[in-house]
């Protein structure tokens, strides 16, 4: 039996892990992704909300360049303090609860930026948005970790970032029509960005993380949310196969893990990979993202052609998530991640280096695309670095980290710029993404095992916590 009572008939050593990984894909697989994509939409587009309106509000705030700079910066700071709460509460109150109280968190302040009566209150609101969407973002990189099972969860990691993605240029459309409208109707955008809120609407069809109930300890919750999977994947598919027996020391509840245990070797290396991982990618995709069409235009093209260029290469970002969901689960995710690094690297090199349209839009397709791919990679890779007890605080120590030095990150570049030119940006960016795959490559942790241990895993006590 995967799971029995003890002498007081409470049910211990659930083998979650093995339990879950031994289902195939089911309605309640895809359901779930859904509502996870969902909420990835509206982070995608919410994340952008300030941006598409600052313009309006330069216009008739009186609103300083250097101003929509500090919201901006500000806004990472709030991305790095969300995602070390995240980790903190989706230890201590769950997976699912946490992820439902971040995306209300965002959302509220979202609506609450629609009510902005300057650019401090602006900017306060912002920070507080910004910290509930990392907080998301962190959960739910988590929460699909543990529920999928692992032969196919950077997949479905990675469907999740394909539909996601497409609130950036739904938001973008939405912005262009309704910002011109009236001197008020930029307020519709983050009303907009508030619809997250709707999540609570598919917050019903998922399940609390099994894998969660059983690291705190509580094995009968733990059972009831995998026997509601399993009788749903059993009314689609007939008969489950058992589960591979848990190994002993998977089976004992965690402890409380404070803040510190990250210091230990165990989890100090992948955490300090992941962080370089992190920033590498935040100042390389942002640097670029966020400079590209200011740059191009002060090089000569018009504002009109270089924001036209730009948009025209942002059509590779979907693309390159399902890219990541054809080859995330046949291929070292570590290995992976490294070619997308040092691929991006080179695209983006080419594209600061050439001045010819038709180009420019090659290589930034390019570098949008491979972009994409690598952040759905990611996504997959962070949390399978740690076992249950260090995934929530070191996805969100890592992730956090990245995301906060996005606050000097423009710093950088624009002194860079006035300093060294235009192609010097490109070199930076390039030499940043190229550093992060060197550090992958050399310090990285495996997450796929080798066939000689899949197949003593099959033969004896199945996968281990904590790995593919």
């Amino acid at each position: 039996m995967s799971a029995h009572p003890d002498g007081d008939g409470a049910v211990v050593h659930t083998n979650a892990t093995n339990r879950l990984d031994r289902l195939p894909i089911s309605r309640f697989h895809k359901v779930t992704i859904v509502a996870v994509a969902f909420a990835y939409f509206f982070e995608f587009a919410d994340i952008n909300t300030f941006a598409t309106t600052a313009p309006k509000l330069v216009k008739l705030w009186g609103v300083t360049v250097n101003q929509v700079a500090y919201v901006t910066s500000l806004s990472f700071v709030g991305m790095f303090i969300g995602s070390i709460v995240a980790g903190r509460l989706a230890d201590r109150l769950g997976r699912k609860t946490t992820l439902i109280a971040t995306t209300i968190w965002f959302s509220v302040f979202s609506l609450a930026s629609a009510l902005a009566w300057d650019i401090v209150s602006m900017g306060a609101f912002r920070v507080l948005t910004s910290a509930g969407l990392a907080a998301m973002t962190v959960v739910a990189v988590i929460y699909v970790n543990e529920i999928y099972p692992a032969a196919v969860r950077g997949r479905y990691q990675a469907y999740a970032i394909v539909i996601g993605i497409c609130g950036t240029p739904v938001t973008n459309l939405i912005a262009s029509a309704v910002v011109p409208l009236a001197d008020w109707s930029w307020r519709l955008v983050y009303l907009w960005g508030a619809l997250g809120i709707v999540f609570l609407v598919f917050s019903r069809k998922i399940v609390e993380s099994p894998r969660w109930y059983e690291s705190r300890g509580r094995y009968a919750e733990a059972e009831a949310a995998l026997s509601r999977v399993e009788r749903e994947v059993e009314a689609q598919h007939g008969p489950l196969p058992e589960p591979a027996q848990a190994a002993p020391d998977t089976t004992a509840p965690a402890q409380k893990a404070p803040l510190r245990i990250l210091l230990q070797r165990r989890y100090l290396v992948p955490t300090a990979v992941l962080t370089v991982l992190w920033v590498t990618q935040t100042i390389g995709f942002f640097g670029y993202s966020s400079w590209a069409p200011t740059l191009l235009s002060s090089e000569g093209f018009s504002v009109e052609k270089s924001i036209f260029y730009v948009a025209l290469t942002t059509v590779g970002a979907p693309l390159g998530s399902l890219l990541a969901a054809l080859v995330t689960d046949r291929f070292e995710r570590k290995w992976l991640l490294v070619v997308f690094g040092l691929a991006i690297a080179v695209a983006g090199l080419l594209y600061g280096l050439t001045f010819d349209p038709v180009l420019i839009v090659v290589f930034g397709f390019l570098v949008n695309m491979m972009e994409r791919g690598y952040t759905a990679l990611a996504y997959a890779y962070s949390p399978e670095q740690f076992d249950i007890r260090g995934r929530s605080l070191g996805t969100g120590l890592a992730y956090g980290i990245g995301r906060l030095s996005n606050a000097i990150g423009p710093l950088v570049i624009a002194a860079l710029y006035t300093g060294s030119g235009y192609q010097s940006v490109f070199i930076f960016i390039a030499a940043t993404w190229t550093f992060g795959a060197i550090v992958l490559a050399l310090f990285g942790q495996r997450t796929r095992p080798s066939s000689a241990r899949r197949r003593a895993a099959a033969t004896s006590t199945g996968p281990q916590e904590g790995t593919t």
